[in-house]
């Protein structure tokens, strides 16, 4: 007990002076945000913290998720491939400097980078022209159903800013470089950045020229954050009233934040799919006792490694009821999503066994493994139950479990054999998953997370069909055909959809996202 006390002292080292503020909204996760540089890696903890400080020209409404005026006050389609956004005028980004038409067509410009991780929010985007002072047009090479979603992604900085600190190119997050836009932010957001100690503690304050001020409803004029790994060190600082609010609360620790008279647990679906990656693009995988081939890239071994995997039990034990297992990479609140698609392959020990030996492998093989450590619910226990089933049908792999921040760089960098991701869709459409998780590598965010470089031509074009088709019957339809040729295929080994609870006191008024993020417009501390 006083070791945690000790660790729950380091961590909230330094937070406690502002606990006076009134309005102080005191909140941990198990990891910390990677960078500052908005378009540096497309990742949720990332994209939750950059809500605050930067705005998008559209956002979801936290009820409805369906897109609302942020700083475009209204968009029209000119033509198929032609929107025009009218912006907001009067905005001011936390320097006092004006918002305008340049910064906007500078920002999805930006996005648009080499180095950027968010090219597939700017898929279809062809060009972007300024119209006049508070007016762009976005010219898509072709017409895209879904380009108002993809928006709400893509967050506004001052070109100037970028220009005068040489942030105009986002960083590299496969590397160590750190432009001025890692550590330091300047957007129009409801809050500003004070202070960041990476891994340590994030101090943001409202920002008072804020042009959503007194709209919202929210109150906050402080937000502390402190990333803390231990579950049991974030429950003991929430029961404590060490902190407000932890979004990430360990399973074991629900049953006693419920019974705490002012504390409350809120429970949802999220729209995020937890699977399996494979690399099916190696002739040999590294670290494997097989030589001279790769045994992911036979259908019968996915399938085997898919049927070996007993997700009920896993979800009884390891998830304690939250979850929901899935046949498919997307959840059901994505549009295109299908029952047809959604059936898992049975849980079969025999039947994964039969399979590898047909594909050569009786004995099994050896495998590297990859997991993420804290950066989703249980992940760590998840990879070592499922390593432990897989045992059971011969095949052995080898466990190592990285944290978040050194995680994605070394997948992205296709250093991985099989890796667990879960893959929030914050478009709501399945073309976002597909495009990015299916489809072949290439240009404009096509197979940008497609890790394992799983390749197929058929899937390919119809996914481009998907892209352009603008008659939603017909594209529901074509979506159906590639999830259903998917589970076919066995790209990825689909696990179950996140349920997330979220542990907060009784004083913090705070709405529920299906995409697992604050509302920091709306949050208040009573």
């Amino acid at each position: 007990m006083r070791f945690q006390s000790l660790l729950l002292a380091a961590a909230l080292a330094g937070a406690l002076p502002l606990a006076s503020h009134a309005n102080t909204f005191r909140w941990s996760r198990s990891t910390d945000l990677s960078s500052w540089d908005i378009h540096a890696q497309n990742v949720g903890v990332n994209n939750t913290l950059h809500a605050a400080v930067y705005d998008t020209l559209v956002e979801y409404n936290s009820k409805t998720f369906k897109p609302e005026p942020s700083l475009a006050t209204e968009w029209k389609r000119v033509s198929p491939t032609q929107l025009r956004l009218t912006l907001r005028k009067g905005v001011k980004f936390s320097d006092g400097s004006d918002f305008t038409a340049d910064d906007a067509k500078f920002s999805l410009e930006r996005a648009k980078a080499k180095t950027s991780n968010f090219a597939v929010y700017t898929q279809g985007i062809d060009r972007v022209e300024k119209v006049d002072a508070h007016t762009i047009d976005i010219f898509s090479d072709v017409p895209n159903p879904v380009l108002v979603n993809q928006l709400t992604e893509l967050r506004i900085l001052s070109k100037a800013w970028a220009e005068k600190n040489n942030a105009v190119t986002p960083k590299d997050i496969k590397t160590k470089d750190e432009p001025f836009s890692h550590r330091n932010a300047l957007g129009t957001g409801p809050f500003v950045l004070e202070s960041w100690t990476p891994d340590q503690r994030l101090v943001l304050k409202a920002n008072p020229t804020w042009w959503g001020k007194g709209k919202y409803g929210g109150n906050v004029t402080q937000i502390v954050y402190t990333p803390i790994k231990s579950d049991a060190t974030r429950t003991a600082a929430l029961l404590s009233g060490e902190l407000d609010f932890v979004l990430d609360p360990g399973l074991q620790d629900l049953p006693r934040v419920r019974q705490t008279p002012n504390l409350k647990v809120l429970d949802g679906a999220e729209n995020r799919s937890i699977f399996l990656g494979l690399d099916q693009f190696r002739d040999e995988l590294p670290g494997s006792d097989v030589k001279g081939k790769n045994p992911l890239k036979d259908v019968r071994v996915r399938k085997a490694l898919y049927q070996a995997i007993d997700i009920n039990a896993i979800q009884r034990v390891v998830l304690r009821g939250l979850a929901q297992p899935s046949g498919t990479i997307i959840a059901r609140q994505i549009n295109g999503w299908t029952p047809k698609a959604d059936v898992r392959y049975p849980y079969d020990t025999a039947a994964a066994q039969k399979l590898l030996a047909e594909a050569g492998y009786p004995q099994g093989f050896e495998v590297d493994f990859a997991c993420s450590a804290g950066r989703y619910i249980n992940d760590e226990q998840l990879c070592q139950a499922i390593t432990a089933q897989w045992a059971k049908v011969g095949v052995k792999a080898k466990l190592r479990s990285l944290p978040f921040a050194t995680y994605f760089p070394m997948i992205q960098r296709n250093e991985a054999s099989i890796y667990l991701l879960g893959w929030g869709v914050p478009t709501f459409d399945a073309y976002y998953s597909l495009q990015s998780l299916v489809r072949s590598s290439g240009a404009g965010g096509d197979g940008n997370f497609n890790l394992g470089r799983f390749s197929n031509p058929q899937q390919d074009a119809l996914i481009e069909r998907i892209k352009k088709e603008t008659d939603t019957a017909t594209r529901n339809g074509l979506i159906e055909k590639a999830l259903i040729a998917d589970h076919e295929l066995i790209s990825h080994i689909p696990l179950y959809n996140q349920i997330i609870p979220w542990a907060a006191t009784q004083k913090v008024d705070i709405v529920h996202r299906a995409d697992n993020r604050v509302d920091w417009r709306i949050l208040k501390v009573n």
